[in-house]
């Protein structure tokens, strides 16, 4: 059986490249153990779904972020197979249905101080009755408090836990928010 994993090498990063070119995957030449050169990130997923590998991580297991910011694919907890992908993209949408902006903003009405992501989402599985690891709840109440944030009912409070590209490129680990009226 060949092997498919597909790895990326940085290019020359300029000063003002567009930060959110470089997140998605610009900036980088793909390559596949198969020998399979790939010009651009698009290309480098469609191989990758071809050959049953995660489409985030490419089958490494691993994200490159930016030039020495790595992470475990959370797209495929780190297993590098298209399947683990497949079952987590269903479970997220099962939680999409579930964990409604509704759900959320009952939630945190009554949080008068700073509230952290983690406290927000082990409220919300409690709510719901949802036990651990059944459904990706931090990721779908991370993306419904930051909807709610650029909607302007919350503020960030958090300072990020890592400048990976300067202020344009954070990292935020457990954020706090608090109600914009506050």
């Amino acid at each position: 059986m060949e092997k498919h994993t597909i790895t990326a090498t940085w290019d020359e990063i300029p000063e003002d490249a567009d930060d959110l070119a470089l997140v998605r995957g610009g900036y980088r030449t793909y390559l596949c153990f198969c020998g399979k050169r790939l010009p651009d990130r698009a290309s480098a997923e469609l191989h990758a779904l071809e050959t049953q590998q995660c489409t985030a991580c490419l089958g490494s297991t691993t994200e490159d972020v930016v030039p020495g910011y790595s992470q475990t694919c959370t797209a495929c907890a780190g297993t590098g197979r298209r399947k683990v992908q497949v079952t987590w993209n269903l479970a997220y949408a099962e939680a999409e249905r579930m964990i409604t902006p509704d759900v959320v903003r009952t939630i945190i009405a009554p949080m008068r101080e700073p509230f952290r992501l983690s406290q927000v989402a082990d409220a919300v599985r409690d709510a719901l009755g949802l036990p651990v690891g059944r459904l990706p709840v931090g990721p779908r109440v991370r993306e419904i408090l930051r909807r709610l944030e650029a909607a302007g009912e919350l503020i960030l409070v958090s300072a990020p836990d890592e400048m990976l590209r300067g202020p344009s490129v954070v990292l935020y680990r457990d954020p706090y928010w608090q109600h914009a009226s506050d």
